[in-house]
Parts: C-alpha cells; sequence; structure tokens
C-alpha cells in the first residue's frame, strides 16, 4: 500500500511523498591535502598542493598516471554502472539524448560521484578500490561539516583517444566519492547504519559490484528506521536505500562542440525542454576564483518497497552539467590548442555543498519557474 510520510517539521508539505529533512547549508573552505601513501585513502603524511590545477605540474603538463588492467574490461564496467543509472533516473537519459540531438554532438563526462557510508569499512575506501587499482590517483579532501561529510575526488590516469569517443568510452572522467561521518550521527541514526552495514557482512569488498549490478550490499531496510534516519540526515537515507549506485554523472559542458558548451546556454536550454533545475545557492553555483562553474537537475524519484511491505517514493539520482574555465596563465593560447589540462581542475566545497541538496526534499517539492 502507498503510505504518507508525516515528519514533526511543519515546513514540510504533508502530502508530500518525498521523505527527506534538509542539512544546515553551512559552506567551508576545502582542505588541499594528498595523503603521500595514495593506496591508504585518508592515512600517511598529508602534503599540500595547488586546489586549482590539482593533476597538473607547474607547467601545465599533467601528471603522469598510468593506466593499469584492461581498459576495455574497466570502461565495461563503468558502462554496467551508468546503464544502472540511466535506467533508474529517466531524466538524466533524457537530458543526455537532448543534448546529443544538438548538432549531433558527443558527450564527455567530467565525473562519477558516489556516496557511503564512513563505518567499517564501507567509506569511500570501498568504492574507491576499483579505481586506484586501475590507475586512479586520489586527490584533494573535502570537508561539509554541517552535513557530516567529507570526500575525496581521483584524478583519471591517461589513456590515449582519438577524440571520437563518447559518455563511457570518452575521456575517463574524475572520481568523486564522499561519505557520512556515522559517529558523529546521533546514536539511534548510529544503531540504524551499523544494524545495515553489518548485514552487508564483506559486502564493503564488492562496492563496484553492487553499483554495477543496482542493488544494496545489506538487506532491504525497514520502512521505519528509513524515515528516522530523514529526519536526521537527507544523505543518510538516500545512501540506505540506494547503497553504491551513481549518485550522478556530469556532463562536460565546455567539450560539447554546439553553443551548449557555455553553462548559461545549457541550463537555459535543459529548463526550456521542461526539466527542473536545482536552485539552491542559484542555479548556477561559481567557485570563488570564478573558473568551476556547476548546475544540476532535481533527482528523479522511484517507488520502493521497503522490508514491510510499505511501497513508497524516494529520491533516485540527478545529472550535473560543468563549465571548467581556462587558468589564467593559459589564458592567450589559440582556443584549438587548449586542452583538458590547461582549465581549472579539482572541486569546491560551496559548489558542491549546494549540488547535494539536488536529492533534498526543498528541491524535490519545489514548484518549477
Amino acid at each position: 500500500m502507498n503510505t504518507a510520510v508525516r515528519f514533526p517539521s511543519a515546513s514540510l508539505s504533508s502530502s508530500s511523498s518525498v521523505f527527506f529533512s534538509n542539512f544546515p547549508r553551512n559552506s567551508v573552505s576545502m582542505e588541499t591535502i594528498i595523503p603521500a601513501n595514495l593506496n591508504l585513502i585518508g592515512k600517511g603524511k598529508p602534503s599540500h598542493f595547488s586546489t586549482i590545477s590539482a593533476s597538473n605540474d607547474r607547467h601545465g603538463s599533467p601528471r603522469e598516471s598510468t593506466f593499469r588492467g584492461g581498459e576495455s574490461f574497466f570502461r565495461n564496467i563503468l558502462a554496467t554502472m551508468e546503464n544502472v543509472y540511466l535506467n533508474k533516473n529517466p531524466t538524466a537519459k533524457s537530458i543526455l539524448d537532448l543534448v546529443r540531438s544538438v548538432d549531433d554532438d558527443r558527450i564527455c563526462y567530467d565525473h562519477f560521484a558516489f556516496r557511503s557510508f564512513g563505518v567499517d569499512g564501507h567509506g569511500i575506501d570501498s568504492m574507491a578500490k576499483l579505481f586506484v587499482d586501475f590507475g586512479y590517483v586520489q586527490r584533494e579532501e573535502l570537508r561539509f561539516p554541517a552535513k557530516k561529510l567529507k570526500a575525496f575526488w581521483f584524478s583519471p590516469p591517461n589513456i590515449p583517444h582519438s577524440g571520437d569517443g563518447t559518455g563511457v568510452n570518452g575521456p575517463l572522467p574524475r572520481i568523486f566519492i564522499s561519505e557520512l561521518l556515522v559517529d558523529q550521527m546521533s546514536s539511534e541514526a548510529q544503531k540504524i547504519i551499523r544494524k545495515y552495514t553489518k548485514l552487508s557482512g564483506n559486502g564493503n569488498m564488492h562496492a563496484s559490484v553492487a553499483s554495477a549490478l543496482g542493488c544494496l550490499t545489506w538487506e532491504k531496510p525497514a520502512y521505519t528506521e528509513f524515515q528516522q534516519l530523514a529526519r536526521e540526515s537527507e544523505y543518510a537515507a538516500w545512501t540506505l536505500v540506494n547503497g553504491y549506485t551513481v549518485n550522478h554523472v556530469t556532463i562536460s559542458a565546455h567539450r560539447l562542440k554546439s553553443h551548449l558548451q557555455k553553462i548559461g546556454n545549457l541550463n537555459q536550454f535543459i529548463e526550456e525542454n521542461g526539466f527542473k533545475l536545482n536552485s539552491e545557492g542559484g542555479v548556477l553555483k561559481v567557485s570563488p576564483d570564478g573558473l568551476l562553474l556547476q548546475s544540476s537537475t532535481v533527482a528523479d524519484s522511484a517507488s520502493f518497497q521497503f522490508a514491510e511491505g510499505i511501497t513508497e517514493s524516494i529520491p533516485c539520482s540527478y545529472i550535473e552539467f560543468a563549465e571548467r574555465l581556462v587558468l589564467p596563465e593559459f589564458k592567450d593560447l589559440p582556443e584549438n590548442k587548449v586542452e583538458e589540462f590547461h582549465r581549472r581542475d579539482g572541486f569546491e566545497v560551496g559548489n558542491a555543498d549546494k549540488i547535494f541538496e539536488s536529492t533534498s526534499i526543498d528541491q524535490l517539492t519545489r514548484k518549477s519557474v
């Protein structure tokens, strides 16, 4: 049967079929630290580096990072993750088709993003292992104290490509993995999260398999426990029912060939075609240096049957757009000479903090302008 959730907060609509409450939206500065041992996430002696061109050396040349393993095998893994994501999120599929239809354009992905529980080995490490094994390199740590989150991003290894590939067959995407700092949650929330991660057993060792299959590594959760988590953390509740599935993929706007390569044009095009964009902090999220521009849709929703047999609508995933501008030291390069490593790299806490809100109740229940 279908039921409607009633949150104690008076700000939530009683008719809403979406069950997430929002975090405080405080922004913080990004820590610029790389662990010395790239295979031990979050461990080792820290060293500092530029947040703007993190994957480049001081001359602008990309740092060496060797791809390890079978390329077709790795791209097939990405493709299965992408297929699960697209099958669960019709908005993303529609937008990708729509963008491709303009001048028969090709899509390049800026990054894939994943969420996780930072407890008992089920956090960032569990999902990152696949990418590190194939040559990805861990970069900055980002902290979100108000949301009780941390994240790392990973730069892809260098693989020569013809420039004709599209989607997962194009340039390899960056990877962004976040985790909920479970120890900072209430004792009630911790009890629920630890219950399900314990039920997962060694499921954390197979996070990438779960993502590719689109299934949870723990048992189907109880609706009452989902509600309890949702009242405290939108992120926790989302992860409980979506697990390691792709949280979002991001279109690299500046790599498009049409007029949509300017993210302002892309945003306008998306809205004119009836899709709702995340308005938290403004539709366009701009880094302090003005070189990283991001926007995203509001997450799709889908029916989910909980352990008690109750079927309800839950937020799924969304699609993001990013434009990375040319770094000041390369502003005089001819446009046809500009490569990705000449552009702003990395991520920005302020932007990411607002992008997280794409799965929030405020955004999902907001009426389109």
